[in-house]
């Protein structure tokens, strides 16, 4: 198949990337992928002799400017980033490091390849909005940005930043703005995939039916990375330079509703105990964002319910747990 174009991914190995490394491979596309020092590249073992691999951080100027220049991409997205909300807060100057130093090195590199880049998609988050009235409200891009925790500020520092660099410079940037999106290959960190992996050990009978949880009541608009990643893609290749783009479910639903989705999946009889260790010190407590422009613009859809989602999910903790006897 010949190629329709070369493209850099930078974050290629983590939970988004690998899926959207995927994607590109099918339409056809040439992939330099990005990997961070010592990260594992478990999600794309399977793709692995299909990509163009590098390791390096992207914190460091001269390498990624120099690495940018040589390849010459035709698309770009960066996904690279510092993700976890929660360990921003206890790792402030690391996130902002590589959320927002990274993405300067990035658009600064990008911005000098003269009309041969069609389009730089820039990977947002729903963080940015942080607390909003009324609370219940549904999201549209244009709600003015109010982060409350480093994550959410870096994201949205840098969202300023690439569009400047649009200004300025006439970089090619689109911003993809998600909401939460999750699904197999994610990292336990996150709420779904903990819960997952939780559930998978309990019925491998490895501990006692109970699992740990922390705040139930907060509300989230969730959707599957399968359908996240591909309006990524839509982003790229129909989405205008400067445009930004939400790409969320336009449903919110509270984590004891999908703690309860998941455990109709299970066979066990589950106890559930609350930790205050794992709540946040401030939380948002309702996000959920509308996805018009997307859809109308973009012709973007989503094909996985929630319950397929919760569903794939658990299926791939119960294998991981299983190797891992």
């Amino acid at each position: 198949m010949k190629s329709r174009g070369r493209v850099i991914l930078t974050g290629v190995a983590g939970f988004a990337g690998s899926y959207l490394a995927e994607l590109l491979l099918a339409k056809g596309y040439e992939i330099y992928g990005l990997l961070a020092p010592g990260e594992k590249p478990d999600n794309i073992r399977h793709i692995k002799n299909d990509l163009k691999l590098e390791r390096f951080n992207i914190t460091r100027q001269n390498k990624i400017s120099s690495y940018i220049k040589k390849i010459k991409p035709h698309y770009l997205f960066h996904l690279a980033a510092f993700a976890s909300v929660g360990q921003s807060f206890r790792n402030e100057r690391l996130t902002y490091d590589v959320n927002f130093t990274g993405s300067l090195n990035i658009f600064e590199a990008a911005s000098g390849l003269h009309g041969k880049l069609k389009k730089l998609v820039f990977i947002s988050s729903s963080e940015c909005y942080g607390i909003f009235t009324p609370k219940n409200k549904i999201l549209m891009e244009s709600q003015p940005l109010n982060p409350i925790s480093p994550y959410g500020i870096s994201k949205a520092a840098a969202e300023h930043l690439a569009l400047y660099y649009r200004r300025q410079y006439r970089l090619p940037a689109v911003i993809a703005r998600s909401f939460n999106h999750t699904g197999p290959r994610q990292s336990e960190i996150f709420v779904v995939p903990s819960f997952c992996r939780q559930i998978a050990i309990i019925e491998r009978r490895r501990s006692k039916a109970e699992m740990q949880v922390g705040n139930l009541s907060v509300k989230r608009d969730l959707s599957d990375v399968r359908d996240i990643v591909n309006g990524y893609y839509l982003a790229a290749v129909r989405g205008k330079a400067g445009d930004t783009f939400q790409f969320s479910s336009g449903r919110a639903v509270t984590i004891k509703t999908v703690l309860d989705g998941l455990l109709r999946l299970s066979a066990r009889k589950i106890i559930v105990r609350t930790s205050r260790s794992r709540f946040r010190r401030t939380d948002i407590p309702v996000l959920r964002g509308g996805n018009d422009a997307a859809r109308k613009k973009l012709g973007w859809q989503m094909q996985y319910s929630l319950q397929e989602t919760l569903r794939d999910t658990l299926e791939y903790w119960r294998e991981k747990v299983e190797k891992a006897r």
